[in-house]
């Protein structure tokens, strides 16, 4: 991890208290602004920047067009959806039910583990693996603080636990068939979603291709069902044996693998 921390341009009490956040939970040096810009910095140190903003942190890559910061995202919209009494994809190839735990391999942002958790509900487990250290500070750091008036989500967001791990790594670490849903999104191939946000996250996030020791253990470990999100002409779903769930009129497929 080659990251500095600083602040915003115009700092204060509150970006200050962010940025020793940071540097207390990433263990990275913090840098004086001096009102020099983001690639200033990058170029001087040689080195990604960690922005503590007034109320946000936005993380800034090198080589980078756009900073990535955490937003809920789909997950907004997809649970509005739900109240209305819709039905949510992941929802019906999880099979998901109050009470059951779910492990995203592939967090990300969390827009899918926050679907999930809404489902399980406070008596489930959703728990979300993401391989990059600042996006997983990131995103446990925006699921607990994000401003938003919506019960329901905010709700859901707080009881994703986030986990600094490999996916394949962690997985062997866990015992066999002691989650109820294994999920992977791995963003290997077609961009599915359309936000520059998540086009950033592409960009910084770890992404792995699937492999066979990967599916292998994650259809070890979960009790019920392996679940693959991707692109709907991916290769992988055939390759690894998942039903693929066809979808019309969307790029976004899911795919079960049962236990």
């Amino acid at each position: 991890m080659n990251v500095i921390i600083t602040t915003a341009g115009r700092h204060d009490e509150q970006s200050a208290a962010l940025l020793k956040y940071a540097e207390d939970c990433l263990g990275a040096p913090v840098v004086e602004r001096k009102k020099r810009s983001v690639s200033k910095l990058q170029d001087v140190y040689q080195s990604d920047v960690l922005v503590a903003g007034k109320d946000r942190y936005s993380f800034y890559r090198r080589g980078m067009s756009e900073p990535f910061f955490f937003h809920p995202n789909s997950a907004t919209y997809r649970l509005k959806r739900l109240l209305k009494g819709e039905l949510d994809p992941l929802i019906e190839a999880a099979e998901l039910m109050a009470g059951d735990s779910f492990l995203d391999c592939t967090l990300g942002l969390g827009s899918d583990a926050i679907i999930a958790a809404s489902s399980v509900g406070a008596n489930g487990m959703v728990e979300g693996i993401e391989a990059d250290k600042v996006i997983a500070f990131l995103t446990a750091t925006g699921l607990r603080s994000f401003p938003i008036d919506f019960p329901l989500l905010k709700e859901s967001m707080e009881r994703i636990e986030v986990i600094h791990s490999e996916a394949v790594q962690f997985l062997k670490q866990c015992p066999t068939s002691s989650r109820d849903v294994v999920f992977l999104d791995p963003m290997f191939t077609t961009p599915i979603e359309e936000s520059s946000n998540f086009e950033s996250l592409r960009e910084i996030g770890a992404m792995y291709r699937l492999s066979e020791e990967w599916v292998a253990e994650a259809l070890r470990v979960c009790k019920r069902r392996v679940v693959l999100k991707d692109h709907y002409q991916s290769p992988m779903f055939e390759r690894f044996g998942f039903t693929q769930q066809i979808r019309l009129h969307t790029k976004v497929h899911y795919g079960v693998l049962e236990k």
